[in-house]
């Protein structure tokens, strides 16, 4: 087993690109290719997961601890050839001053080498103290490569190439010249989603193209292979689970419009003992015989027109709701569980079940980490088996607001950092529905997924 991070300078360095189309490429020569992305991201796991034709794992410092961190690796690398980490922004930004939650923290817990890809437009001779200073900051992490991103041209490139050589001693493994077909169209949010995009496969093996030809693949594979010993000689262990008999359905709609879903949490959900019932809102004209609904994140601004107009969908939905299915929303399936969705002056309505209205906004209304603590009237048990209210960390990443919202709305969560539904609560509960701007990560402290279960069956029971 080989490992390696990918991270940059800065955020917004073609990192991505360049992870993406290192994973294809090497699956393209038959290497199982295991991608993690450092964070809370579901955007990049997409493109990554498809690249690699493996899913894509999320590792994250504020959800996970480190020790949690290193058995999900352990488990998700079983059976592959290579892992390949894609960090979020700049190696050693984070939310403290220490960093200890940076893409270079993460390198060091997992005593992996990294790939640093910088932006090098604008830049020549001016690159040799900028890899300089990053390699002096923390002698603690290994900068074994670098990808120089968005070169000009051969000469932009050899001016580079002798600064470099002649001021490190850090190989360039790599020049990917600016091209615009590496290009991913971007919205709000980020990069358009793979689910989204009918062609991304075709873009996909574009980016493999160039890359295959422009970075130095053997290279990186030994850069890798120096790890291959580290990670597996430490005290972490492979994380078994053990499945449960199949005991309730859950429908997750899961298509164009709603795609922001964690691997693990829907892997979890079947170890508590769910069968997964893919939903598609936007072509699907009826709910399929189901005991609970989960609806995630994703865009359903997007195709606000499409969701509107499939009107039977909406309707079992909504009379599903109102019969008591536990149902369980996220972001943009709390968008389409409100009355109607208001977009670049247009309003479309939505299934109704909710009494508020949302819309989007031209900046993030919630964005970044938070911290929730459970007011004891949410629909699960508590997390304290004493019966205690608890806090836990989650993320949120919203344009949208909740509009004309009653006086009186019962709120699983209040929020102590971050924004939620009005910057003090979060989580509305009506019947047997949670809908909240929150996104939450089944993890050590926090098996929402398993809480989740338990409630569907105590309801299929009642």
């Amino acid at each position: 087993m080989s490992h390696i991070l990918i991270s940059a300078a800065h955020k917004s360095s073609g990192k991505t690109t360049i992870t993406i189309g290192l994973c294809a490429a090497l699956a393209a020569r038959d290497f199982i290719v295991q991608p993690f992305k450092k964070g809370p991201d579901y955007i990049d796991p997409l493109w990554l997961g498809q690249a690699a034709n493996r899913p894509c794992c999320n590792l994250d410092f504020y959800t996970m601890n480190p020790a949690e961190i290193k058995n999900s690796v352990m488990q998700y690398s079983q059976g592959a050839d290579i892992n390949i980490i894609e960090g979020n922004k700049g190696l050693y930004d984070g939310m403290d001053l220490e960093g200890s939650n940076s893409n270079a923290a993460l390198a060091q817990l997992l005593d992996i080498p990294v790939v640093l890809v910088l932006d090098t437009k604008g830049m020549t001779r001016g690159i040799a103290p900028l890899i300089l200073g990053y390699q002096d900051f923390d002698k603690k992490i290994y900068i074994a490569g670098i990808i120089l991103n968005k070169v000009g041209g051969e000469r932009h490139e050899n001016k580079l190439r002798a600064a470099i050589e002649y001021y490190t001693d850090i190989p360039v493994i790599g020049a990917v010249r600016r091209d615009a077909r590496l290009a991913i169209e971007e919205r709000h949010l980020g990069l358009i989603p793979s689910n989204e995009d009918h062609h991304a496969q075709t873009k996909i093996n574009t980016i493999a193209e160039i890359i295959t030809a422009q970075v130095e693949l053997e290279q990186l594979l030994d850069i890798a292979a120096e790890a291959k010993h580290s990670l597996f000689f430490d005290h972490a262990k492979p994380i078994h689970k053990l499945q449960k008999e199949k005991s309730v359905k859950i429908g997750v709609i899961r298509d164009a419009a709603f795609g922001f879903y964690y691997h693990n949490d829907l892997e979890a959900l079947e170890f508590a003992g769910a069968e997964l019932i893919f939903i598609d809102a936007l072509h699907d004209s009826c709910l399929p015989s189901v005991d609970a609904l989960f609806i995630g994140g994703g865009f359903p601004e997007a195709k606000m027109d499409i969701l509107s107009h499939n009107n039977s969908l909406k309707k079992d939905i909504r009379g599903a709701i109102e019969q008591d299915m536990p149902v369980y929303a996220e972001c943009g399936g709390l968008i389409y569980l409100s009355r109607q969705l208001t977009w670049h002056g247009k309003t479309c309505k939505m299934v109704g079940a909710l009494p508020f209205d949302t819309v989007i906004e031209a900046r993030p209304q919630g964005r970044g980490y938070v911290i929730i603590q459970e007011t004891g009237h949410g629909l699960w048990p508590l997390l304290n088996s004493k019966g205690q209210t608890t806090e836990f960390s989650a993320h949120e990443f919203h344009y949208s607001k909740a509009i004309n919202l009653p006086t009186k709305l019962t709120y699983a969560y209040k929020v102590l950092r971050g924004q939620g539904l009005d910057g003090q609560y979060d989580g509305i509960v009506y019947k047997n529905t949670l809908a909240s701007y929150v996104h939450l990560h089944d993890v050590e402290n926090n098996r929402w997924t398993q809480r989740f279960v338990e409630f569907i069956c105590q309801k299929k029971g009642s």
